[in-house]
């Protein structure tokens, strides 16, 4: 059993006044009859002991004296959601979860359930609504505007880069930015398996073909030994890819000393996706200004956001004023509405700029505070000596957008698995890492090169890999609820019990 179970557990001759007692210390609200194996006999609450008193029960009377109903239980299987389904059916305020023999294996309470923790929630202050009003005041509600230029201008500025087009979304960045380096269909596109889909879909809106390239196990980015052989295997065909997608992975640069001089050997333009690491650095350089073509995603789950948005960035003038009439429908300078070729609507508003506006005010703090929760974490799991965190190499200056760990041993992928659910349980959001893109169905077939012979790093991770709730505005309280949480799954995963 759970060890901070045991002091809600008692056994059925226990003295109900003992047990009055021992609720009042414990201050949970309820205690858990048990026998000998840890088997739930019943529960105890407040209700069950004024009753005793009202019905001058005498106080060293047994608990298993008192009346009693089945009590109310889950199994280890159950959804945050269905507990507190069944809590409401049977207007209760805990439900204690049991294996299959009845033992009991934790205990949820409502309180925690009404108080969510996400995996990364949006985190806005102050600074945001000045610039929302003044485009409400202004009328620059609509696409275009004011706050789009300035945005771009300061996007562009905090990357060190020459320019930025401000665009609906991080994927539509993508999608325009292959379009930029001339991907056609029937062209190869090189592309880090460890990712979201976002940064693989658009290959696929050109019409063009992936060839996913694993990770390394120094910064879990995109091998450079993988993609050398496959770019000679690439030669060898005669087939070089138009493109390579870069993606900076969890807020954490690829090792562009090596990616960038072999793209330039092969003549393969980068394509950087920095969609998770705006405000990273890499030898003191920022992440997204490596590549012919640069993107950001400020989704509401980002380190910045916008609610909805991204942005494409380049030092070539030109190819971001292409972007731009691509992303407007490519509408031809003329006072009517000409087009010779596709466009896209994939232009940011005038308020959603404004909002970026003020979140780049504030970057700088969020990265630190995100790197304040990672370091939290670490300190209070270093005991575990089988948790091993995203490595951050020297000359790396991470964002840690995601705090993220994997298991080592023959059983990592099982006990991943229950400590998230466990964590699932009590409404705390924690998510593998991503499944690499040559394992979705979706791209089946797709062409694969491992970091190594018989080393795949990117699907040993996302079998063992875990991500935690990361947010700028975790507030202490809620990560030592997460810790907590931790170290009650790694003792029951220890015991060989399960969650």
């Amino acid at each position: 059993m759970n060890d901070r179970l045991t002091p809600l557990c008692l056994p059925p001759e226990t003295p109900w006044g003992e047990a009055l007692a021992r609720l009042n210390q414990t201050g949970r609200g309820i205690l858990l009859v048990v026998d000998g194996s840890g088997r739930l006999l019943r529960t105890l609450t407040d209700g069950d002991l004024r009753r005793a008193v009202l019905a001058a029960v005498p106080t060293d009377a047994p608990v298993s004296a008192l009346p009693s109903k089945p009590p109310v239980v889950a199994d280890e299987a159950a959804t945050a959601e269905a507990l507190l389904r069944l809590m409401d059916a049977h207007a209760i305020d805990h439900v204690p979860v049991c294996d299959a023999a009845g033992r009991v294996r934790d205990l949820v309470t409502r309180r925690e359930l009404s108080q969510r923790i996400w995996l990364s929630s949006p985190h806005l202050g102050e600074e945001e609504t000045a610039f929302v009003e003044e485009a409400f005041r202004s009328n620059w509600i609509a696409p275009l505007g004011p706050h789009v230029d300035a945005f771009e201008r300061e996007v562009a500025a905090q990357v060190g880069v020459g320019h930025a087009a401000a665009l609906s979304s991080g994927t539509a960045a993508i999608h325009l930015g292959l379009l930029l380096l001339g991907v056609r269909p029937g062209d190869t596109v090189f592309c880090a398996s460890l990712t979201f889909v976002g940064s693989a879909n658009p290959i696929l809106y050109c019409g063009a073909r992936p060839v996913f390239i694993d990770s390394e196990p120094q910064t879990w980015n995109l091998s450079p030994a993988a993609l050398e052989r496959a770019l000679e295997w690439a030669r060898r065909e005669g087939r070089l890819p138009r493109c390579v997608i870069v993606v900076n992975l969890y807020g954490q640069s690829a090792d562009m000393d090596a990616i960038v001089p072999l793209c330039a050997h092969y003549g393969v333009p980068v394509l950087e996706d920095a969609a998770e690491s705006l405000g990273a650095r890499y030898k003191g350089r920022a992440s997204g200004s490596f590549g012919r073509v640069g993107i950001f995603s400020f989704n509401g789950n980002k380190i910045i956001t916008t609610s909805g948005g991204g942005m494409l960035v380049a030092d070539d003038a030109d190819l971001v004023a292409r972007a731009r009439k691509l992303s407007t429908q490519a509408r031809e300078n003329a006072p009517h509405y000409e087009h010779v070729e596709v466009g896209f609507n994939y232009r940011m508003s005038n308020v959603l700029a404004g909002i970026g506006r003020g979140q780049l005010r504030v970057l700088e703090q969020r990265v630190a505070q995100r790197r304040r929760v990672f370091e939290r974490y670490r300190e209070a799991l270093a005991a575990y000596e089988d948790i091993q965190w995203m490595p951050e190499p020297e000359g790396y200056a991470s964002t840690r957008w995601l705090s993220c760990f994997t298991l080592a041993g023959p059983d990592a992928a099982a006990r991943r698995s229950a400590i998230a659910q466990w964590l699932a349980r009590h409404a705390v959001e924690a998510r593998p890492v991503w499944k690499p893109m040559h394992l979705q169905p979706l791209f089946t077939g797709a062409p694969y090169f491992p970091h190594a012979p018989q080393q795949d790093v990117s699907a040993a991770l996302f079998e063992s890999g875990l991500c935690l709730p990361s947010g700028s505005n975790l507030s202490v309280a809620q990560q030592d609820r997460v810790i907590d949480l931790l170290h009650r799954a790694f003792e029951a995963t220890a015991e060989g019990q399960g969650v």
